[in-house]
């Protein structure tokens, strides 16, 4: 998988963490003690609690505030969700799977741990595996964001199901005409297959939406030579080469290897 398959593709593709409270001081939990209601309410304080830690990247005090939740009710599942996403940026994979596993077992259905659990496939290797829990999440009528599902199987797919790659970016976009990651990589397809005007209005897009990558800006570049549009073409190598110097997209621009 490419470079950009990190923590902030993570975050966009991951529906994983709300925003932090702004009253929450840095490194140390909010103390919800005295919380009233059921197991399953505390548990679920506790969740967004570890969840806004998760985002500031406190994985010690969002494991602890987990910790609670699951003692509060073992049976809540978005806890053992939000478990997995943390063990996941730990690097401590078998904790991470178990995780996310317990939560399947509690909520077969649930969209976020279906996306959430395929990526963590696709991320340690496992891709084929990884795109049968997409598509169980985006079966969920209630789901409100199936298109991330659809673009991370598509991303998933890539090495080897180029073809089911290309039908999930489609339907990605037929679901939200903005999702940045499968409208760059249905411009590649269409770059790959020729039709330059279609490959060249997805990467506008797209650098519209984003700040430009080297990747957008190399494609970009590469069609509009293809196109003979050679100011263009000038203008995509300027900024390749002032934003990305040392990018290997730039370093092959240097060589000429535009293919």
């Amino acid at each position: 998988m490419r470079p950009y398959a990190c923590l902030a593709l993570l975050l966009s593709l991951a529906g994983c963490a709300s925003a932090p409270p702004q009253d929450l001081p840095a490194g140390q939990s909010q103390s919800v003690d005295g919380v009233a209601g059921s197991p399953r309410n505390r548990a679920l304080v506790h969740t967004e609690l570890a969840a806004a830690y998760f985002s500031r990247g406190n994985m010690g005090v969002a494991l602890e505030e987990l910790r609670i939740a699951t003692s509060a009710d073992p049976t809540y599942a978005p806890a053992h969700n939000m478990l997995g996403m943390v063990y996941m940026e730990l690097k401590e994979n078998p904790l991470a799977s178990a995780s996310f596993e317990r939560g399947l077992a509690l909520a077969p259905s649930d969209p976020d741990l279906n996306h959430n659990y395929g990526w963590f496939l696709c991320s340690s290797g496992r891709e084929a595996e990884s795109v049968k829990y997409f598509l169980q999440a985006v079966r969920n009528p209630l789901y409100p964001t199936p298109w991330r599902s659809w673009s991370a199987a598509g991303l998933c797919s890539l090495k080897k199901n180029p073809k089911d790659a290309e039908d999930y970016f489609q339907r990605a976009l037929r679901l939200e005409p903005d999702e940045p990651t499968a409208l760059l990589q249905l411009a590649h397809f269409r770059y790959r297959q020729g039709a330059l005007e279609e490959a060249r209005r997805m990467v506008t897009r797209y650098n519209r939406l984003l700040t430009p990558s080297a990747d957008s800006l190399w494609l970009g570049l590469r069609i509009e030579r293809r196109l003979g549009e050679r100011t263009a073409e000038q203008s995509y190598a300027n900024q390749l080469r002032r934003r990305y110097p040392t990018s290997p997209e730039y370093r092959a621009l240097l060589r000429g290897q535009f293919d």
